[in-house]
């Protein structure tokens, strides 16, 4: 296919590192003029883009798992479009595909990291939540750092959200019992009444120490937290014997404008021989495709579940609903849909 001459891709891109909550004045919208790809390049139209809380960390100029994105350059994100123009080899028009893209209507790519993605088989916001990294990063956390065995009691926190809710149905597929903690009560019945977690708790309406009592008499065997501060504290006040937490993120604490205080009850891990333990989901990209493969059938014969919360709008949109994440808006995975 030729690019017609005069198609133009507009992009958002950083202007300034945040302050706290991002602000307006934090991107820039540019315009460029599309081009047909070189050789082993493609061009993908882009139709679906990730918001994840990560993309905040990646606005900072500091050491991390990935570099920061650059003054200037187009805000990173996991995309899924349609191939619009190909010269390489392994990708023909029309194919859908995944890939970094970024927050733009078009993108040019050599291939690497560049997969193809079936709309047949899933919807296209699917392959961004379950069947994408978010869905990745709920099995390896669980499944190689938490260690769940049936019978055990695993927490998580930021259940509603689109690695928790992921995480949690897991669980259940183990054999575990599952608490899921969210805000609101709509995400608590959710959690139980579409997600199949034992038990949910608010937050916002109960007192965290108490229902964890309540909820987890025994103690926490896992606890996958998504969230950090005050409630990973409540978490480690409730650790079994040989429990595992995995720390996945912390999204309570990305817009912090002080410095982050560490956990007052960390001795618990002392106290009850258990572990605390990072993950990145990068670290097992050798080992995609088998789990990507093992969730798809899960949602095929419906063990498993996917919610995505898809919004509509053009690039221009991303800015405003990034701060969905933070405000907790959003139910399961958020994605923006380009229209």
């Amino acid at each position: 296919m030729t690019v017609p001459a005069d198609l133009t891709n507009r992009q958002i891109r950083l202007a300034a590192r945040p302050f706290g909550l991002p602000k307006p004045g934090d991107w820039e919208l540019v315009t460029e003029a599309v081009t047909e790809p070189e050789d082993g390049r493609l061009l993908v139209e882009v139709s679906h883009i990730s918001l994840d809380p990560a993309m905040r960390g990646w606005m900072n100029d500091v050491r991390s798992y990935i570099p920061p994105v650059r003054i200037g350059e187009v805000m990173r994100a996991g995309a899924i479009g349609r191939v619009l123009a190909s010269r390489h080899r392994d990708f023909a028009v029309g194919e859908h595909v995944y890939g970094e893209f970024g927050v733009q209507e078009y993108a040019v790519s050599d291939g690497r990291g560049v997969r193809r993605v079936d709309p047949d088989a899933a919807p296209l916001p699917t392959y961004l939540g379950t069947l994408g990294i978010t869905g990745l990063t709920a099995y390896f956390g669980l499944l190689d750092i938490g260690d769940p065995q049936p019978g055990q009691t695993v927490l998580v926190s930021g259940a509603a959200g689109a690695v928790g809710s992921v995480v949690g149905q897991i669980a259940k597929l183990k054999g575990c019992r599952t608490v899921g903690i969210a805000g609101g009560a709509e995400k608590c019945r959710l959690l139980v009444e579409e997600f199949g977690f034992d038990a949910a708790v608010d937050y916002k309406a109960e007192d965290l120490k108490d229902a964890l009592r309540k909820h987890c008499p025994d103690g926490v065997d896992v606890y996958f937290d998504n969230v950090g501060g005050d409630i990973l504290d409540a978490a480690l006040a409730r650790l079994a014997r040989g429990a595992r937490v995995v720390i996945c993120g912390a999204i309570s604490q990305y817009n912090n404008t002080e410095p982050t205080p560490g956990p007052s009850n960390y001795l618990s891990l002392l106290v009850n021989r258990a572990s605390m333990t990072g993950m990145v989901v990068f670290d097992y990209a050798d080992r995609y495709a088998v789990a990507a493969a093992e969730m798809a059938g899960w949602l095929a014969d419906g063990r498993l579940r996917s919610r995505e919360d898809v919004v509509e709008g053009d690039v221009t949109a991303f800015p405003e609903t990034l701060l969905r994440l933070f405000s907790g808006a959003n139910v399961g995975k958020l994605v923006l849909r380009i229209r």
